[in-house]
């Protein structure tokens, strides 16, 4: 982008800036979420164990078989309850702390993401105002963010990407292995650099981008490579586009349904997702893996960072992880996790023995040696919860 037309625009994730007092209320949504993601499901496993766990025993002479039997067994809890009440509402917190400021600069937001989108530079936005949402996003707001990722209020609308961008920073502020670096992206992006020091992508697909931020650190490892993001959700795409901008990635945006794509066969080296595939059904996901097998070039790879299967985890830890099919709008959650990653790769094409699943360590929350050292199987990866560790599956087409 031409250094002038740069500097008189400003950083669209700078222009909708929060008051003292906004921010005071956005800390102490995160402090919320820290509470009760960190510090209280140790008193939750303690009630189930010392209270559920023992009257279930008593009633039925056997342990609950799984997740689901926990959860019948916990809705009557009042620890249960009341941990569910305060996660549920922080939240509804998370993106009503950050509506004020966004809603207060709608203009301005959407005035840069156009003024963005029609200067020549790095990168491009192509939108299809005739695509139809799909029902599994158009029914629901997911997250409970409100609106969810496509609605439109004003035309040519990026301000719901800006809720969404601001609040995903207040959702894990509190979280400490979340806020030194690293992630989804840059994490995947460093055990591929290790594991396959073969690949080398030219071009990079992320499906289900929102608003790129899980895509821009797959860049940041692979310098050379062109970056490309879908999502039916325009508003994200706006806002990704002006910030990818502003941050000087290369990454052309794309309103698109990931089941029936509009590239050519064998034209990306990587495709990923992050957070994804657990909010579609069952058959689309089977549709998006038979689209991204399709659109990968012979040698390419496919990594997915999911949710860990059903039948890698207790019930317990089932029982926790499926809290978000029933109260934050995801109603595939549960479903998608009793399905088994490897064999869906091998129903989209991807040969087993070019198949994997695995944990990987969160990037910069362990030293390089031990990051290494999981990549190259040496040892395993930290316990998954809390971005300590990622659950990741795909395959070498």
């Amino acid at each position: 982008m031409d250094g002038d037309l740069a500097r008189q625009l400003p950083s669209i994730d700078q222009v909708a800036r929060a008051t003292h007092n906004e921010r005071a209320r956005q800390r102490f949504v995160s402090s919320l979420r820290k509470r009760v993601m960190v510090d209280m499901p140790q008193h939750l496993r303690a009630a189930y164990e010392n209270v559920v766990l023992r009257d279930f025993k008593r009633q039925k002479k056997r342990a609950p078989r799984d997740g689901r039997e926990i959860r019948q067994a916990m809705l009557s809890n009042p620890y249960f309850r009341a941990w569910s009440t305060l996660r549920y509402v922080a939240q509804e917190m998370t993106w009503w702390s950050v509506q004020p400021q966004v809603e207060r600069n709608v203009q301005q937001v959407n005035a840069v993401a156009r003024a963005v989108a029609a200067q020549p530079g790095l990168g491009s936005l192509q939108l299809d105002s005739t695509l139809a949402i799909p029902r599994d996003v158009s029914v629901m707001d997911i997250h409970l963010m409100p609106g969810c990722f496509h609605t439109e209020y004003v035309p040519q609308d990026a301000a719901p990407g800006a809720i969404y961008f601001h609040g995903t920073h207040v959702f894990s502020a509190g979280l400490k292995l979340r806020v030194k670096g690293g992630g989804v992206g840059r994490s995947i992006a460093e055990w591929l650099r290790i594991r396959f020091p073969q690949l080398q992508p030219q071009r990079i697909l992320d499906v289900g981008t929102t608003e790129g931020g899980n895509l821009m650190p797959y860049l940041d490892v692979y310098r050379d490579a062109e970056g490309h993001g879908i999502d039916v959700g325009a508003p994200m795409l706006r806002f990704g586009h002006a910030l990818a901008r502003a941050r000087g990635y290369n990454i052309h945006f794309a309103q698109m349904d990931a089941r029936r794509m509009t590239y050519p066969d064998n034209h990306f080296d990587l495709v990923v997702s992050s957070f994804f595939l657990h909010e579609q059904s069952a058959a689309s996901n089977r549709a998006i893996l038979r689209e991204v097998y399709r659109v990968l070039r012979p040698g390419g790879f496919m990594v997915h960072m999911e949710l860990p299967p059903a039948e890698e985890c207790d019930p317990y830890y089932n029982f926790y992880l499926d809290w978000d099919a029933y109260y934050n709008n995801e109603p595939h959650y549960a479903g998608f996790r009793t399905s088994s990653p490897l064999a869906e790769c091998a129903r989209a094409g991807f040969k087993p023995e070019r198949s994997f699943k695995t944990r990987i360590p969160n990037y910069t929350t362990v030293s390089d040696a031990e990051f290494a050292a999981v990549a190259r199987g040496e040892k395993p990866a930290p316990a998954h919860g809390n971005g300590a560790s990622w659950f990741i599956f795909g395959g070498a087409k």
